[in-house]
């Protein structure tokens, strides 16, 4: 399978994007992977779910980076690669390194139908099991010393993880792009397995996330029986959280972010200001009208209405019109940020001048019916 380095497709893309691209970080604000975890946070209440994801792709790349310092440890130490023996080791971890940007949540969800074998990320968990206690750590490897550098752009690097910090608060690293400073010894992979194992999966553990007894005995069997580390081990279980994720909490999240630009807060304030600005409105208007008053002082009915209609429409809307038509979007309450995907702009645009149009002409027919309207003293 070719290797193919991810790059963001935003500008070509004229659709919503999926839970797979978000999570990827292919795409822009306000549905990027920065948005998702705030919403998963303050809205649904579930960012362990997240985190426990993040964290397994954490260990994936972990993995990966293990790999590849052992591939230039094999090539520093043993120079001559005329020798069959170090060209076939070189072969057989430069294979493993070849991971396609395509693959799904687990690595399996886009694998080659046309034949029978195992894509990258397996071959990748069958070495690493394979390897387990065999000291080929880079740290024991000459080479390992000179092997600190830029990782290739089709591998992102291990993510700082979420598990070390205050689940309250998104983690700044989230879009961290440097490498390990590091070499990555066997241990801490066998430590990050465990890491995720204590953290969010057993029974009473401090972020615990609810998963299929199956599926939570089956992992906890492999890394504590089996003393298996690789990735393929937390496949099942990120799969299971990836479908949790893209059923019960995406659709809300493209609601919120892709066809509305403000957060919860917003919408209630809006919505108490709305009701409160109508009754004065209408209060207003029916006392101008039984103290008969002229047409020119119950125009200033116009303010009122307007303002009411406005503050209700974007709590309908779940949209500021003129915030989106201005190009902002309500990450947290009051923290606005630009609207930097295309396709989001466009749609925002777009239901903005929809949601004008309904308040003007709402605004319109309350200010006619109590400005035209023949008034009567009580």
């Amino acid at each position: 399978m070719a290797s193919r380095t991810p790059t963001p497709d935003h500008g070509a893309r004229e659709r919503l994007p999926n839970l797979w691209e978000v999570l990827s970080r292919r795409t822009l604000a306000p549905v990027d992977l920065f948005s998702f975890y705030i919403y998963m946070r303050d809205v649904q209440r579930s960012v362990d779910y997240l985190d426990f994801w993040l964290d397994v792709s954490q260990h994936m790349s972990l993995c990966r980076h293990y790999v590849r310092e052992l591939r230039r440890s094999v090539l520093v130490s043993t120079p001559d690669l005329d020798k069959s023996g170090s060209k076939r080791s070189s072969q057989i971890l430069d294979n493993i390194e070849r991971t396609s940007s395509d693959q799904g949540p687990s690595g399996t969800q886009y694998r080659d139908k046309s034949a029978d074998r195992q894509t990258p990320d397996q071959r990748l968990s069958a070495f690493l099991r394979q390897d387990n206690g065999t000291g080929h750590s880079p740290h024991n490897s000459q080479g390992s010393r000179h092997s600190e550098g830029t990782t290739p752009g089709a591998e992102q690097p291990p993510r700082p993880s979420f598990m070390t910090g205050n689940s309250n608060s998104p983690s700044p690293n989230i879009h961290s792009n440097n490498s390990p400073q590091n070499t990555v010894a066997r241990a801490d992979i066998r430590a990050s397995a465990e890491k995720i194992l204590y953290t969010f999966l057993l029974p009473g553990a401090e972020r615990e996330i609810i998963l299929p007894q199956g599926i939570l005995n089956e992992i906890t069997h492999n890394i504590e029986r089996e003393g298996r580390d690789d990735p393929e081990v937390f496949d099942a279980a990120k799969d299971y959280v990836f479908q949790a994720m893209e059923r019960d909490a995406f659709p809300g999240f493209l609601r919120a972010k892709a066809l509305g630009n403000i957060v919860q807060p917003s919408l209630m304030l809006r919505l108490i200001a709305g009701l409160v600005s109508m009754f004065g409105a209408f209060w207003t208007a029916f006392v101008l009208l039984f103290l008969n008053k002229d047409r020119a002082t119950r125009c200033w009915l116009i303010l009122p209405f307007t303002v009411g209609i406005y503050l209700l429409a974007s709590h309908q809307y779940l949209l500021d019109p003129l915030l989106a038509l201005a190009g902002l979007s309500e990450y947290t309450f009051l923290s606005f940020a630009r609207i930097k995907e295309p396709f989001i702009r466009k749609l925002l645009t777009r239901r903005s001048l929809i949601c004008l149009l309904s308040i003007a002409l709402i605004d319109a027919a309350l200010c006619c019916l109590f400005i035209f309207v023949p008034g009567k003293r009580l």
